[in-house]
């Protein structure tokens, strides 16, 4: 077996420093990886790389670098670069000593997720200082009728999940389109809210960019402020506010706005032709992204184009465009998004573009964005009725379910084990009772089907491998019972539990999730390899919409 070749921390610096393209992942899984990791460490674990790596490093010869740990030959950073080799990148290193090596070449470590668009959020609070105001000023302005709109920036499940009272649902890139005709009266004070700091912050600027000329501030620190001041028995649950159209004039002044507010953050216009090109050009990476809501994306959007809404994409940058130094395109189409969008991206140093008025006959795709996979290796199947009677069977099978630990959790095949798929080459398949023959599953069957080789591998001859056809989706699907009692062979360290998710954090966790987003434009400083820079009010043109 050939060796993997390694990445120091000088090389990875250096290309950093110089903007040249570079793919970091962490393969760890997400919940480790939130305990510290490099900057600019996309979160790209190995138990579901083949899900999620052609769309998030579309070019195969882009330089890629794997993270763990310690940088351990055969660890899990060598287990991917190797994976990824047979999958075509053919310059996947791993970084030598991992994440304990980072710290030890004197690299500084973040901790959560999503750090780079989170720390470009504290870097635009402390140089723009945009207006804010603490939860009891919002709930006095509330309380006694006062003129406000309050615009919550969250995708709309989170917006669901809790609200402050009154809150319409405006995510990110829609409220420079959006705002003008839900608070159209220039004295309507309007209070930008998200779950924690950062989509608040980054949202209330946005309006103030775009030349809204009402009173605009984010309401401080997003429902962990509301609820840190006591108030988080009033939040809303289940509500279903939206915004609604813009009319075709409102569109047309905002769209000149915002490409003048893009413009000056250093954007750049495409064509469809341009994107044609660069798609083919070797040796350099472009994201295609359609920013739109969703639903817009589906009804029609052009081929090649992901779809990932703008505000979401300034929020959780990593969890797309994980090749550091590639080229974005951003599509819509009104003109207000994209360039909104555009202007924050350029400012966190991606060259990014806004494709310009793309004729409409070639919105010809509808539909979801479908996420291109590696083929499947032809495995063995079997229905949900097989399984089901092999498991009344006196020779029952070992059920292994690898899917996501949330899933698991809401019901599986009854007696199925828990796993995550990176551990079974680690000691977990080994923790399994013996069996004569093992069925592997998750929720699509997907994940199983990739890593059916490899358990099959690890068993060689000693049973048989399947995977069952559809996942647990069919077996629910067929009528078939899902139970909920849990047996594991690995902890769930698969998704790191958000401080400002659901209704239940502790408020010592939300305090201390406060404190490290105030800490991060310190942290960026000592790193010193991000190239933000925050425009100042007087780099965007003059004038209210």
């Amino acid at each position: 077996m050939m060796p993997i070749p390694r990445a120091c921390y000088a090389e990875v610096r250096a290309a950093l420093l110089e903007k040249r393209e570079i793919a970091l992942i962490d393969v760890r899984e997400e919940d480790t990886h939130a305990g510290g990791h490099p900057l600019f460490a996309a979160h790209l674990s190995l138990s579901r790389l083949e899900l999620e790596v052609y769309a998030r490093i579309p070019r195969r010869d882009a330089p890629v670098v794997t993270f763990d740990d310690d940088g351990a030959t055969e660890g899990r950073a060598e287990r991917a670069a190797r994976k990824l080799r047979a999958l075509g990148y053919v310059d996947a290193r791993v970084f030598e000593g991992g994440v304990q090596g980072w710290q030890a070449a004197g690299g500084e470590l973040f901790q959560d997720v999503n750090a780079p668009s989170k720390a470009f959020g504290e870097l635009v609070d402390a140089t723009l200082h945009p207006p804010s105001l603490s939860a009891e000023e919002v709930k006095a302005l509330l309380d006694t009728g006062a003129d406000v709109r309050v615009v919550d920036v969250r995708r709309f499940d989170e917006y669901q999940t809790m609200s402050i009272p009154g809150a319409i649902n405006v995510p990110g890139a829609e409220l420079a389109l959006r705002v003008p005709e839900l608070a159209p009266d220039p004295r309507t004070r309007v209070i930008v809210n998200c779950a924690g700091r950062t989509r608040s912050i980054i949202g209330a600027q946005s309006l103030i960019n775009a030349g809204l000329p009402n009173p605009v501030a984010a309401l401080r620190n997003g429902t962990i402020g509301w609820t840190l001041a006591g108030f988080g028995k009033d939040l809303e649950h289940g509500q279903t506010r939206r915004h609604g159209e813009a009319t075709e004039a409102v569109r047309a002044r905002l769209a000149a706005r915002a490409r003048a507010v893009a413009e000056s953050a250093g954007v750049g216009w495409v064509t469809l032709a341009d994107v044609t090109a660069w798609r083919k050009q070797e040796g350099r990476t472009t994201y295609c992204i359609d920013v739109r809501d969703p639903a817009e994306y589906e009804a029609g959007h052009l081929p090649g184009f992901r779809s990932v809404p703008g505000g979401q994409l300034v929020q959780e940058t990593d969890m797309t465009a994980v090749v550091r130094g590639a080229r974005v395109v951003l599509a819509d189409t009104d003109g207000v998004r994209a360039a909104m969008t555009a202007s924050w991206l350029a400012q966190m140093a991606w060259e990014v573009y806004v494709l310009a008025s793309p004729d409409a006959r070639a919105w010809t795709e509808t539909g979801p964005w479908q996420t291109p996979l590696p083929p499947h290796p032809d495995v063995p199947l079997v229905s949900p009725e097989t399984l089901a009677g092999w498991l009344q069977s006196n020779d029952r099978p070992v059920v292994i379910d690898m899917t996501a630990y949330a899933n698991y959790r809401r019901g599986h095949v009854p007696g199925a084990w828990y796993a995550l798929r990176a551990d079974l080459a680690v000691g977990a398949l080994e923790r399994l009772p013996a069996a004569k023959r093992y069925v592997l599953t998750c929720l699509s069957a997907t994940l199983a089907r990739y890593a059916c080789p490899e358990v099959a591998a690890r068993l060689k001859d000693r049973a048989e491998v399947a995977v069952l056809a559809g996942g647990t989706q069919s077996w629910e699907a067929a009528g078939l019972p899902l139970e909920q009692e849990e047996r594991r062979v690995s902890e769930p360290r698969d998704r790191y539990r958000r401080p400002y998710e659901g209704t239940d954090s502790s408020a010592e966790a939300m305090r201390a999730y406060l404190e490290w987003e105030f800490g991060l434009v310190w942290q960026l400083e000592r790193d010193g390899t991000h190239h933000f820079r925050v425009l100042r009010m007087a780099d965007f043109p003059g004038g209210d919409l």
